[in-house]
């Protein structure tokens, strides 16, 4: 006598299972976090036109189909990995606000210290050389770049300014101007030359970001009758001053010759 096989029925009320691949596991899926990461890493180590989805997709170890359904092209990838790392390179505005103390001068030490290590650091370094390199034939780099991160910085010490020394007429009328001659005074020098492959130690480096401050502040708080702005300067004595100055013109002349044997080493390269 056969036994006979009884059907049970799933309940009316059930999801459908999904439907089995027939292609087995495949590839591990990844995380568009970790696959913007890897992409940046080949990026930032060939450069934009030297970088392949090919290459991506190899250190990423997904497949370039992965890829083109997330981005529409490389440039496309591009974006928006150099966006996601310059969001978290980025100095939060709480940050530079917890630096502040009572003394005017040492809160922008502080200030400057910090956006100086920022740049200087080697993925600071590496977001500038990058973009310098591909901004001129993508704007919108270098436009999310200041949204994202230097216009913040921008607003934050115009508003410290205001605070802060809010009793001289000179920086009522231009606070925002001030703010800029800071990040170029003091921010933008030594990157700029670690860019051009100066090598500054942290000494150096310091002494420029002190430097820089104290020219800020002597150049921007000037004390007319009556202003009351407090601020601890004490004056640097002559031989200081001398020495930053001569500090100053070393630097200077060290980023020219830097500029100069770059230039050479482009024409060999053109040459041979």
């Amino acid at each position: 006598m056969n036994a006979q096989t009884e059907t049970v029925l799933p309940p009316a009320d059930a999801e459908p299972a999904p439907p089995r691949s027939a292609r087995g596991p495949g590839r591990p899926t990844l995380s568009n976090e970790a696959l913007l990461d890897k992409a940046l890493d080949i990026f930032l180590e060939k450069g934009f036109e030297r970088t392949s989805i090919d290459a991506i997709t190899a250190a990423a170890g997904v497949a370039k189909r992965t890829v083109y359904l997330r981005y529409e092209d490389k440039t496309a990838l591009f974006k928006a990995a150099l966006e996601r790392a310059i969001e978290e390179w980025i100095v939060p505005i709480d940050v530079l606000r917890g630096a502040e103390t009572d003394d005017l001068e040492e809160t922008l030490l502080r200030v400057g210290r910090i956006l100086v290590a920022n740049v200087m650091s080697q993925r600071g370094l590496q977001l500038l050389r990058i973009t310098n390199a591909e901004s001129s034939r993508m704007p919108e780099i270098s436009a999310f770049t200041n949204k994202a991160g230097t216009e913040r910085t921008l607003i934050y010490l115009a508003d410290l300014i205001r605070r802060r020394a809010g009793a001289v007429d000179e920086l009522l009328a231009a606070p925002d101007e001030a703010a800029l001659a800071f990040m170029n005074l003091v921010v933008g020098g030594p990157p700029v030359m670690a860019a051009w492959g100066v090598v500054l130690d942290e000494e150096t480096i310091d002494r420029h970001t002190r430097y820089g401050v104290r020219m800020f502040l002597r150049g921007l708080l000037v004390r007319n009758a009556g202003s009351r702005v407090a601020i601890r300067t004490e004056p640097a004595a002559p031989c200081a001053t001398q020495a930053l100055e001569a500090e100053n013109r070393r630097l200077r002349t060290l980023l020219v010759e830097a500029m100069l044997e770059n230039a050479a080493l482009k024409e060999g390269r053109g040459r041979s």
